[in-house]
This record gives structure tokens, C-alpha cells and sequence, in this order.
């Protein structure tokens, strides 16, 4: 049987590969399982700063940034807020980076330690010398990213490919997850995509190898529910993330490995209360999703903007942080 096309929207006079990306970019062997139990550090709680040796050359590296070793890959972590505030890790979606909770985090981290990975093959952290980008992988990146840290247990929410990644691990490991935070998140069969992955089309890894500016900022924009809201500068961070040294054979490596099984089992076994928010008009995720989401997850709540689209955090972060500070002062201490 042939495989299923990728390509599901066109932008301009040319294919907007980034909203297939960002879909099919959610993120295990057991030999990863493994490497992360024997690779397991002293906790850092306090992360030394960076020497200036150290510093990438990018106008995105900030001083909150740090170099974090997880489970051999070096990686760039963002931390703000105070070392004895509760943990709250959030995690990007696929083909974008950190700064895409800029202004969550920024509001957050009054009240709670905030943490931000740039995902393996993503941002400043690059690509991974043993290519772990499947699904299960990515959410045991984020185990070893809290053993790292020395951090037992967090709040842990994310975006599309982040808020996969965050609920496979809450299933997995129920004893370190406080509460679930998932903005859009991956987890139903999509455009054929199933327990087995689909081929990557040529065009889409043309795209994601090359990083045309002008399609990345067509892209971008339809992930808005009003694309006016969509600050330029935004896309071009992205574009500059993507083009970065082996970030987009990666991103292709990714979408070779990523499956979406049936998850109604494995959502069944999160004990984390879980917010979910989701836009009406998000053009990749259908909302219906999210609806099944909530209704499979025991101890859900769902939240729908109808004007937002699929990145709510970014387009309206004031009117998505008021839905997350009354979930968390309902659910946590």
C-alpha cells in the first residue's frame, strides 16, 4: 500500500510543510530506557552559569541558559524563578524552540521554577549523535532532563509535540508528574498516520533541510487563528532555529520515527490532573481531539478559545496564563 502524503495545506506558491511538521513532530527503545538509568547524575539543583568560552553564537542565548548533560546530550535549558520554587517544565513543539513559552514563562516564574529544554535535533541543542527522536524516546528525554536537574517531580506541560511528550511520560511515570498542562496536544491517528510511521515526501524534507524564510513565516501564520496576531520576528527566529547545523536532517530523522498508536489505554492511566487547551481554530489539531483527550483522561478538564488557533500560548498568552493560574491554584498546593 502506498504511503500516505504529509502535505495536507498549501501556502502561497508554496507548500507550508511547517503545520505538517509541527503536527507530525510529537515526540522507547529500551536501550534509551537503559541509558538513562546508568547516565544518571548528582542532582544539580543549582546549574552553574555558562563560561564564556561555552556560549554559542546566537542572538537567542540569554543568561538564564544553561548547558545540561542529559543522558550524553548536551543540551540548552532555560531556568527561571527560585531554586526552591515547585517545578513547572514546558516543552516546545516540533521544528520551534524554548522561546516559544517567552511569555508564559515569563509570568510563571514569579510563582514556580520554570524549565525549558530546547528538544533534541531542535534550537541551540542540535541534533542527537544516536538519533533517539521517536515518541517514547522524547519522553524519556524528559525523565532524564529531571534527573538531571535532581527534580522528583514537576508540573509538566507542553505544546503539540511537547504536550505528547508530556503525557506519554505522566502515563509512564504517574508518581512524577503533580499536574499536566497540554496546549494542543498530539496523541489520535492523523492523516494516516498510525502505529507504523509514513514516508517524509520529498518536499517536506526539502523544507525542513533548507528553511525558506518566506515558508516558514507563511506557515507560521496559519498556525494563528488570526495570523495578524503573529509578531515577524517570531518567524524568524524559527527559520534561524531550523537552518541551524543538522537541526533539519533531524527534524526529517523525527518525522521517519513518529507513530501515533492508539492511545486510549495508555491516556486512561494518567493520575495527573490535566488542563487541556485547545483552539477553535486550530487548522492542525482538529479540537474534537482534545475533546476525546479529556473525556479518556480520568481526572481532565478541557478549555476551547474559539478564535485561537493552534499555538494559544503564543497568540494570546495573557487570556491561556489566566486558564492555567486557576487550574494550578486548583490542583496544587
Amino acid at each position: 500500500m502506498p504511503a500516505k502524503p504529509l502535505i495536507v495545506i498549501l501556502a502561497g506558491v508554496g507548500v507550508a510543510i511547517l503545520l505538517i511538521a509541527m503536527l507530525f513532530g510529537a515526540i522507547v527503545s529500551s536501550a534509551y530506557r537503559v541509558s538513562l538509568t546508568e547516565s544518571r547524575q548528582e542532582p544539580a539543583q543549582n546549574v552553574p552559569a555558562v563560561a564564556a568560552a561555552d556560549i554559542p553564537d546566537s542572538p537567542y542565548w540569554t543568561d538564564a541558559d544553561r548547558w545540561v548533560d542529559v543522558a550524553g546530550l548536551r543540551t540548552r535549558v532555560r531556568i527561571e524563578g527560585a531554586d526552591d520554587a515547585p517545578a513547572l517544565i514546558l516543552i516546545h513543539g516540533f521544528s520551534v524552540s524554548l522561546e516559544s513559552f517567552d511569555a508564559w514563562a515569563a509570568d510563571l516564574a514569579t510563582d514556580y521554577r520554570v524549565i525549558r529544554p530546547d528538544l533534541p535535533g531542535h534550537g541551540l541543542t542540535g541534533p542527537d549523535p544516536e538519533s533517539r527522536y521517536s515518541v517514547p524516546q522524547t519522553a524519556d528525554f524528559v525523565g532524564g532532563l529531571m534527573d538531571t536537574l535532581g527534580i522528583d517531580t514537576a508540573i509538566i506541560g507542553g505544546n503539540s509535540l511537547g504536550g505528547l511528550a508530556a503525557w506519554r511520560f505522566a502515563a509512564d511515570h504517574p508518581d512524577r508528574v503533580t499536574a499536566l498542562v497540554l496546549v494542543a496536544p498530539g496523541g489520535y491517528s492523523i492523516n494516516g498516520v498510525t502505529e507504523e510511521p509514513v514516508a517524509v515526501p520529498a518536499p517536506v524534507a526539502a523544507y525542513l533541510l533548507n528553511a525558506p524564510a518566506p515558508f516558514v513565516a507563511a506557515a507560521t501564520a496559519q498556525l494563528y487563528g488570526d495570523p495578524s496576531r503573529l509578531d515577524p520576528a517570531v518567524s524568524e527566529r524559527i527559520a534561524a532555529m531550523m537552518a541551524r547545523d543538522g537541526n533539519g536532517a533531524a527534524m526529517v530523522a523525527r518525522l521517519e520515527v513518529f507513530t501515533l498508536p492508539e492511545p486510549g489505554a495508555d491516556l486512561a492511566r494518567i493520575t495527573a490532573p490535566t488542563l487541556i487547551l485547545h483552539g477553535g481554530a486550530d487548522r492542525m489539531i482538529p479540537l474534537d481531539h482534545s475533546r476525546q483527550m479529556s473525556a479518556a483522561i480520568p481526572n481532565a478538564r478541557l478549555v476551547t478559545h474559539d478564535d485561537l488557533g493552534h499555538v494559544p500560548h503564543q497568540e494570546d498568552p495573557q487570556r491561556t496564563l489566566g486558564d492555567v493560574r486557576n487550574f494550578l491554584s486548583e490542583v496544587t498546593p
